[in-house]
């Protein structure tokens, strides 16, 4: 049976495809973010793990590289790992790249797959956070870029105005609420949710996993 939060705890990579409209279904982000991650069971994925892993990395080394080129100090993946505690819930990131300069600063996330915008809505709330919750950036300025395979995507720091700020505490008010979200379950977010129908009975499951229940013979 899955196990309750003491306090909600919500990875920046879940908002993001909700405040953009990509997905609809709060309510796998609310499930989430309230309970622990190792207590409830999860659907087995195809996803080739490994070889995104290598084409991240090889992407990611390339604009690290880059930028100390260009006389930026950077730091990657771990070193850039942050909690910020708010009144209602934990909101937890990790940028893949942070790059420093007296008090200019530039946050990278790089992206394998095709363009989004909930991509830049991902800079944009690391672009918030980062200086909150990690004290060695206090008073940095930051700007975004999103890192493509064959381009570079620019996010501008005045993206993250009051309308941004309030959208995105509304959502997390709303994942972190002890009442849960509303779901809203589809064939195409279904596909990609790895919450079993045993905590989620509206579920739709795939043809792949009818298949599975079905007897042997």
């Amino acid at each position: 049976m899955a196990q309750k939060r003491e306090i909600p705890y919500i990875w920046v990579t879940w908002l993001t495809k909700l405040l953009v409209g990509e997905n609809s279904c709060e309510w796998a982000g609310w499930f989430r973010s309230n309970h622990l991650n190792s207590s409830f069971d999860k659907i087995p994925t195809s996803f080739d793990a490994a070889e995104w892993q290598i084409n991240h990395t090889t992407l990611l080394n390339a604009a690290r590289e880059d930028l100390e080129d260009k006389g930026w100090t950077v730091f990657t993946e771990h070193q850039n790992t942050f909690k910020l505690r708010g009144s209602s819930a934990i909101l937890g990131g990790k940028p893949d790249l942070i790059a420093v300069s007296d008090n200019k600063g530039i946050i990278l996330d790089v992206k394998t797959g095709q363009p989004s915008p909930s991509h830049h809505l991902q800079v944009l709330l690391y672009m918030y956070a980062v200086p909150k919750a990690l004290r060695q950036y206090l008073g940095v300025a930051f700007e975004g870029r999103v890192v493509y395979p064959n381009h570079l995507d620019y996010v501008p720091s005045n993206g993250v105005d009051s309308n941004f700020v309030n959208n995105f505490s509304q959502l997390i008010k709303r994942l972190a609420s002890s009442q849960p979200a509303r779901r809203v379950p589809s064939n195409l977010e279904c596909s990609f949710c790895n919450i079993t129908n045993i905590d989620c009975p509206d579920r739709i499951e795939s043809e792949e996993e009818r298949l599975q229940d079905t007897e042997d013979f």
